[in-house]
């Protein structure tokens, strides 16, 4: 029992020590376009309908932290300014999927080639979904009508008018918020995997091909786990055995889709628009981690290289991965037990984005 906790511990330790001082870059990062690009420039720039707004649509779903309500009501809010039903579709698809917090982390634990198919796989998920959306246009989609605007006050023109300390207060604060109990979860996860499940585990079960992929895909679409939580799972899921594509898989399944996201799709705009969100995640899914496979195989790159790496960083990294930790904890713990004032709370979600 004592061995069980301890490795546990040390690995919940370790994760979190290579992923922290990516995740404090990326907070930074995500802060400073929550006030760089909001919402309302995005409602500007995918008015009318075309090809052209459905990929900046997408585009603008990778990276961009939403402040307030979602990217289900920030989607409804969309449509009602005039972008047209694939637009909205497009980036519905790609929003939940990565942002800038999670490439951070998706680099530091499992290398550039993982980082770079994340926002790529999103891009064109969203470009592929959107323009089925728009060819497949017509009645008959079910939609019902779309949510209130925002109107809470970080979301109102009396918002803060500081630009660093709202950037600050979104990246540190309400972002951190967003994530800080998935994550959690996700590197207790991972720790219990270290402990618990034998190596080469899900390769001896599952095997490296398409059915393992089948199989991340039907674990990762009715459950929630947050683009950032669900790295450390994957990388676990790689040291236990999974080829890079079925943990690639559970990365963009995870975060893209639960039930309950699906359900309020189906309702805010159609059961078509709904069945195309889930048959385009899942083929992105398979697709990518099939190519993901195949860049592996002929590359011949160590699927966990980057962690190998921090494994044998050097002392000085190895204190600053420390300081990180704790300094992460630290923002983790104050976003959860903070309060706002009463005019404030219940702002600026961004469920999903983490």
């Amino acid at each position: 029992m004592t061995e069980f906790i301890a490795t546990t511990a040390v690995e919940f330790w370790a994760v979190l020590s290579a992923m922290a001082p990516y995740l404090l870059l990326g907070f930074l990062v995500a802060g400073l376009l929550s006030v760089l690009i909001s919402p309302e420039t995005v409602e500007r720039h995918l008015g009318g309908g075309g090809l052209w707004s459905v990929i900046k649509a997408s585009a603008f779903g990778v990276p961009l932290p939403l402040c307030s309500c979602g990217v289900i009501p920030v989607t409804a809010s969309l449509r009602k300014h005039g972008a047209s039903r694939g637009a909205a579709t497009a980036f519905l698809i790609s929003t939940p999927q990565t942002g800038v917090d999670s490439i951070m982390v998706t680099y530091s634990l499992l290398g550039p080639i993982f980082a770079l198919f994340r926002p790529l796989a999103a891009l064109i998920t969203g470009v592929v979904g959107g323009t089925i959306v728009t060819a497949s246009a017509g009645n008959g989609n079910g939609e019902a009508d779309a949510p209130p605007e925002c109107t809470d006050s970080c979301c109102a023109d009396d918002a803060p008018r500081n630009w660093l300390v709202r950037a600050l207060d979104y990246g540190f604060v309400t972002l951190a918020r967003d994530i800080a109990k998935p994550l959690i979860v996700g590197l207790a996860i991972a720790g219990l995997m270290a402990a618990i499940v034998p190596d080469d585990f899900f390769a001896e079960v599952l095997g490296t091909g398409i059915v393992a992929m089948l199989v991340m895909m039907v674990l990762g679409i009715p459950i929630y786990v947050c683009a950032t939580a669900s790295v450390p799972i994957a990388v676990m899921l790689i040291a236990k055995g999974a080829s890079p594509g079925a943990a690639f898989a559970f990365l963009v399944t995870g975060p893209a889709t639960n039930a309950a996201a699906v359900a309020t799709i189906w309702k805010v705009m159609g059961r078509r628009t709904a069945g195309v969100y889930l048959g385009v995640v899942a083929a992105s899914a398979l697709g990518f981690g099939l190519l993901l496979d195949y860049v592996f195989a002929t590359t011949g790159v160590p699927v966990l290289s980057q962690m190998a790496a921090h494994e044998h960083a050097s002392l000085t990294a190895r204190y600053l991965q420390g300081v990180s930790a704790v300094v992460l904890l630290g923002v983790l713990g104050f976003a959860l037990f903070y309060r706002r004032p009463a005019a404030d709370h219940a702002c600026c979600s961004t469920e999903k984005k983490g």
